[in-house]
């Protein structure tokens, strides 16, 4: 079993649900059943969704190649939870937060934040 990797994927599954569960309720809000509906609230929740979806099972493969690979529990910890933080900071730039330039640090910190997880767990592999 990989401890860490199923911690962080335990955690980051929830945050998958609670983001298809918030993008339903903006469908039955703005009556949409495909697409926006040209609803900025809706496509906002739908990216969101979306983007978490887009990065976090492969940034999970890498994790979990790194704890095969017996990387040390801290800095798969630290990696894990860097991830984390990093995806609720875009999450909650795009669903919760108004769109205005003060509040896009949250998203530029969540990319940031995930590319670097990426990156670092990606080059381990490559040592």
């Amino acid at each position: 079993m990989l401890p860490v990797t199923a911690f962080f994927a335990a955690i980051l599954g929830l945050m998958y649900v609670a983001l298809s569960v918030f993008v339903i309720k903006g469908r039955v809000k703005h009556q949409v059943g495909l697409g926006d509906g040209g609803h900025s609230d809706m496509q906002r929740r739908i990216r969101a969704h979306a983007n978490f979806a887009e990065y976090v099972p492969f940034a999970l493969i890498l994790l979990a190649l790194n704890e095969m690979r017996s990387l040390p529990q801290w800095a798969l910890m630290l990696l894990g939870f860097t991830l984390l933080l990093g995806r609720v900071l875009h999450a909650y730039s795009l669903t919760r937060a108004e769109v205005t330039s003060g509040k896009i640090m949250f998203r530029q910190i969540g990319m940031a934040s995930t590319f670097a997880v990426l990156i670092i767990l990606s080059l381990l592999l490559l040592a």
